[in-house]
């Protein structure tokens, strides 16, 4: 009996620790939406006080994805040096501290340099909670990235929903401080429990299925190539992501003559059903696996996109843009574990990397085709890249699997 006893004592302990890492985890991806979104909501507010044309504030918007770019790599590197945990925690705390300083700026110029500071510590906030989470989901042994995205969508969903309530009765710098505030606070508890967890075994050291050689015990090139086919995954779906959300209200109300109240609710529909897709997640990769998972939402997502593009009214666009979401749900969470279990921080880094260079790359490049084709033709861009994406997954089945 007392040895049976200090056997449970001894495995209660780490699985106990483990959820409690999931929760606290699940908690950080949530802040990073509902503070990102909070952002979003006041660029309007935040145009008129800076005096931005239309051009300008776009340059200015390109900070927060240079500033992400630009500083992921050197999370990857930071993370593998001092931790996962602790690089989240300070990173929550400069996302918390930067979100306050757009509504300081009286012009474009100081607005894209404060954007710089936000964009660089949104980015390393990505690469770190990622890099925590796929190590957890190696200890677990259970597909549950899409969770912690889902997590992300819905703090999303709050932060705007909330911000769009509080946009009359608060400036812009009583409300991004209050974001400020309240960031900070979610850090102070979450951090600390954080931060006493001890993280998990990495990833790349939990045994694979099939007793797969470790990363370091392969070719450094083939593994840094099947990195960067992960990145291109997620690149795919960034920019889908990234092109409906500036221009599916526009598609909407030009192309198909929705009123801009309908208009505005093309993008909801599209990440309603991203969030569901997400909250599925676990169960569907359980069920599917990885590849399977990538294949079918890559698939599912371009007819739903081409539906979407080229629907001949409103209501069967609102469709496409939510069969849409549906497929892209998971590939970005997949995408980025993946690269993640091949290569830890610097993999998750470069996933991310990619990925938000697909979303710099999709607004701009819709616009540009839409100048040189049509809209709703530029668009279907989004179907072909998705397709793309299904095609990758499916041809590096077999090296993945190795």
């Amino acid at each position: 009996m007392p040895l049976i006893n200090k056997t449970r004592t001894r495995t209660a302990g780490p699985d106990n620790s483990l959820t409690r890492l999931r929760i606290v985890l699940t908690v950080f991806f949530a802040l990073d939406g509902f503070v990102f979104a909070g952002w979003v909501v006041r660029i309007p507010a935040i145009k008129e006080q800076t005096g931005a044309s239309a051009s300008a504030l776009g340059l200015a918007l390109l900070g927060v994805s240079a500033g992400a770019v630009i500083t992921m790599m050197l999370t990857g590197r930071l993370c593998r040096r001092y931790g996962t945990h602790r690089v989240t925690v300070v990173c929550a705390v400069l996302l918390s501290l930067s979100v306050a300083l757009p509504p300081l700026t009286h012009s474009a110029p100081a607005l894209g340099a404060v954007l710089l500071v936000f964009g660089a510590a949104y980015g390393s906030i990505n690469v770190a909670f990622n890099s925590a989470a796929v190590d957890l989901v190696g200890a677990l042994r259970r597909p549950i990235m899409p969770s912690f995205h889902a997590a992300f969508s819905l703090g999303g969903m709050l932060g705007a929903g909330l911000g769009g309530l509080v946009a009359g009765a608060l400036s812009p710098t009583q409300h991004l401080l209050g974001l400020t505030v309240t960031g900070l606070l979610v850090t102070a508890v979450a951090g600390r429990t954080l931060l006493r967890i001890r993280p998990p075994a990495p990833a790349e050291d939990a045994p694979r299925h099939g007793s797969a050689p470790h990363p370091r015990d392969t070719a450094p090139t083939r593994t840094r190539g099947l990195v960067v086919t992960f990145g291109l995954i997620a690149l795919c779906t960034a920019y889908g992501e990234g092109a409906l959300a500036d221009w599916s209200a526009l598609h909407l109300e030009h192309d198909l003559d929705a009123a801009p109240g309908v208009a505005a609710v093309g993008y909801s529909c599209f990440a309603l059903a991203m969030t569901i897709g997400r909250l599925t997640g676990t169960k569907l990769l359980e069920r599917l696996g990885q590849t399977r998972t990538l294949v079918g939402g890559g698939t599912t997502a371009a007819l739903g996109m081409l539906l979407g593009a080229l629907a001949p009214n409103v209501w069967a666009a609102l469709l496409g843009f939510m069969v849409t979401g549906l497929g892209l749900a998971n590939l970005f969470p997949v995408a980025v574990e993946r690269a993640g279990r091949l290569a830890g921080p610097d993999g998750v880094a470069i996933a991310s990397t990619l990925g938000y260079g697909g979303m710099l790359l999709g607004p701009p490049a819709i616009g540009f085709m839409a100048d040189w084709f049509s809209l709703p033709v530029a668009l279907t861009s989004v179907a072909a890249l998705a397709a793309i994406a299904a095609v990758i997954a499916a041809l590096t089945r077999r090296a993945a699997a190795a």
